[in-house]
Parts: structure tokens; sequence; C-alpha cells
């Protein structure tokens, strides 16, 4: 798998970030170019000027772990930045599970097993939906379907949450605190091209969203990475109004590629009844409509 360009823009974004202060070295003066130079990334991984030179133009396929780990180190990688980095080095060699094309699940053909509707289902306090890599959502419960009513009122966003952030005005309205949002959904992204370099249809979706929004691209071009785990975000709902909610990911091991993501309210808030209003909305929507 050629990636070098990826490599090449991962790494230099990293040493234009560390400060010579922050490494433990002497500022000086005349520099050119912001943050660290190869050299002194170099001397920090114990390694020749060269031979960074050589990993950071791309070269990673068969660099030693030992190796991207000291690179990881002068860096100062986080754990998400290091697992990809982990992941870039995977891909240039071809040879790991990780970076083999995934079983592709175009919205229109994965249909959820039943069990897993089940599950869902059975889910009744909380938004709970299913989502891949590309921000795809692929199954909800019926509150996340009434919790995304914003994203799926506009047929252009195609129930993908890095559209509906970027490409929709009512994004903006639904995340208060939408620079987050913004951040993390590109980060969310960046990581799945990481690890799933081959996916046509994610290659398709930066394009897209590079072409049409200054926002995405240039937070695209920043190369910031982040685990997407656990949290708490601020909602604004057009039904129920405003939501602090706290969520969990997981990664569902009978679907590779595959997220389980729950949203859940503090006991006794205000969040809480908010979530049993928009649970009374969804039904009455539900029971009005044709099909209801």
């Amino acid at each position: 798998m050629d990636n070098r360009e990826e490599v090449r823009e991962f790494l230099t974004s990293r040493r234009a970030k560390i400060s010579p202060e922050q490494a433990g070295l002497p500022s000086g003066s005349r520099r050119r170019v912001p943050g660290l130079r190869r050299s002194e990334v170099a001397a920090l991984a114990d390694m020749s000027v060269e031979y960074y030179a050589k990993l950071e133009r791309g070269s990673l396929a068969g660099v030693s772990p030992t190796v991207l780990e000291a690179v990881a180190r002068a860096l100062r990688l986080d754990e998400a930045e290091r697992a990809y980095l982990l992941h870039l080095a995977q891909a240039a060699d071809g040879s790991d599970a990780l970076t083999r094309p995934r079983r592709r699940r175009a919205r229109g053909q994965w249909v959820p097993h039943r069990s897993l509707q089940w599950t869902l289902d059975a889910i009744t306090a909380g938004p709970a939906f299913v989502r891949n890599g590309r921000m795809d959502v692929l199954a909800t419960n019926a509150l996340a379907h009434a919790f995304y009513s914003d994203v799926h009122a506009t047929p252009h966003n195609q129930a993908n949450l890095a559209r509906f952030t970027f490409l929709d005005p009512a994004s903006r309205r639904f995340y208060p605190d939408w620079e987050l949002a913004a951040d993390v959904t590109v980060a969310i992204l960046r990581t799945e091209a990481g690890r799933n370099p081959h996916d046509k249809d994610l290659h398709d979706l930066v394009g897209e969203l590079s072409t049409r929004s200054d926002e995405f691209r240039t937070r695209w071009g920043a190369h910031d990475i982040r685990h997407h785990g656990a949290g708490t975000k601020r909602f604004r709902h057009q039904a129920v109004g405003d939501l602090t909610l706290a969520y969990e990911s997981l990664e569902m091991a009978a679907e590779p590629g595959l997220t389980l993501t729950v949203y859940t309210a503090e006991p006794g808030s205000p969040s809480e009844d908010s979530l049993r209003l928009l649970a009374s909305w969804s039904a009455s929507r539900a029971a009005s409509s044709p099909t209801g």
C-alpha cells in the first residue's frame, strides 16, 4: 500500500506542533519552520538524520516497532496518534489484517442481524445506534432515530454524521459546541483512513467534504487524531431543547469496523426528563404517520 504522502504529512504536522522548549531543547534563533527540525527529532529518537528524513518522506515499509516507538516518543505522540502511526506502518507493509479491505457495507445493502436490532430496541432509556468508520448511521433504536431527526430530515445527508456536520446548516444548532463536534468528526474519519486505507467510499466522502467545506478541508489537513470512546456532549434538539448526555462507544467484536454508541442522561437531571419527552414525541410522530 503506497501511503507515503499520508505518512509524510502526518509526521511533518506532528513535528511542527512541538516547540524546542517542550522537547527540552534550546530554542535558538533563525528557525525557518515551526516546531522541531528534522535533526532534532532524529537526535531525540536516537537515529541518524538521514534515516529519520527517509521515514518522514513516507518510507515506513519494514520499519520495526522499536523504531516506530522511538519516533512516537520523540514526537510526543499520544495513545491515539501512536495507534495511527502503527496503522500507517502496517498499511505500508500490507501485512496486517487491519489494513486489508474490509467487507463493504454500503448503507443500502447492509442489514443488521435481527438479534442486533433486538439489542438496540431493548435499550429504551437513551439513544443507541450503530455506525461504521465513515460515520454512516446503519441501525438505531427508536429513540436514536428521533434524536437524529435533523440528520434524517435532509436526504442529501444520506444518514451520514460527517455530511450532516459539515454540509447541513442544522448541525450548527444541533451541536452547541459545533467546533468541537467538527474536530471530533474529522478525527474519527482520519483514524478510519489510517486503519482502513483501501476504503473507496471513505476516500469519496473525504473528497466530497474537502470540496464543499472549507472547515472540513482545514481540519483534514491538520492530521489530528483522537480516541472517541466515552465522554459527555451537549445537544440542542428541535423538539426538546438542550440535552447534556454521556456516551459510551463500543467496538463490535462480531462486526469488525462497526461501533455501537449509547447516549444516557444523568439520573434525575433535566436531560433525563428531556429524553423521556423525546421518547413521547417520537411515539406520537410514529402514531400519526401514515405507516404508524
